[in-house]
């Protein structure tokens, strides 16, 4: 099976950084992945993807370095099922609130005994044919935690077996706790989170921005992406016109 190189570097203690893919594009996805980024996230939860594009998205991906990963819309098992037997290597759970759903994410991910994932891999040929035997062991499990009420119970959610980290969502948390984004409050919060995904012994990740990353690495923070293609398709548009103007 294709070793995934993003969750070999991460175990490792390595940082690494992705791309958020929303525009049902996988030319698109591509591009992204031969840039050199080491993960795409094929958001499904507010990008135009749906079960045909994400196939060809997932390939897309692995013709370049990066790890094909998605988003999938909701913490459902057959949402997750589907994703997976299409070839995603990474999966991201959006609004885990308890240890009890971030339980629910992972019998959705992982074979049994691990898990309760039902085997039937659809589309996974291109990762080899030993995909069942090694599954488990390559598919990453990132938890979302991006609210008041996850952010206080984080500790016992990403104590959960077989979950590998999570992905911090920073404006919904700012939006449930009812404070500005980047506010002391939101900050102080976003970093206890860390602590306790640390203490978790699991890997800490965040939704960070061009301008953001660099100092989320800084923290401590080893699985991050710098938002979407769309904003910095708009932001290079907007940039350049600028600047000819």
């Amino acid at each position: 099976m294709r070793v995934n190189e993003c969750k070999r570097r991460l175990l490792e203690g390595k940082a690494v950084i992705g791309i958020g893919s929303s525009l049902n594009s996988a030319l698109v996805a591509e591009t992204l992945s031969l840039a050199g980024f080491d993960f795409v996230l094929v958001d499904n939860q507010h990008g135009a993807w749906d079960d045909e594009s994400n196939v060809v998205a997932f390939r897309s991906i692995a013709l370049g370095a990066a790890t094909p990963m998605i988003r999938v819309p909701a913490n459902d098992y057959y949402a997750i099922g589907r994703a997976l037997d299409r070839g995603a290597l990474g999966i991201i759970v959006p609004m885990v609130n308890s240890p009890e759903e971030a339980a629910e994410a992972v019998r959705a991910v992982r074979y049994p005994p691990q898990g309760g994932r039902s085997i039937g891999p659809f589309g996974t040929g291109f990762l080899g044919s030993d995909y069942i035997k090694h599954a488990n062991a390559e598919i990453y499990l990132a938890v979302q935690i991006e609210t008041a009420t996850a952010a206080a119970r984080a500790k016992e959610i990403l104590s959960v077996e077989g979950v590998d980290g999570m992905w911090l969502g920073p404006n919904d948390l700012a939006a449930t706790m009812g404070v500005a984004f980047g506010s002391e409050a939101h900050l102080e919060t976003i970093m206890k989170v860390y602590e306790a995904c640390v203490q978790a012994g699991k890997v800490p990740g965040i939704a960070g921005t061009p301008q953001s990353a660099r100092s989320w690495l800084d923290r401590g923070f080893r699985f991050v992406t710098l938002g979407g293609e769309i904003g910095l398709l708009a932001a290079t548009c907007q940039e350049l016109v600028h600047s000819l103007k």
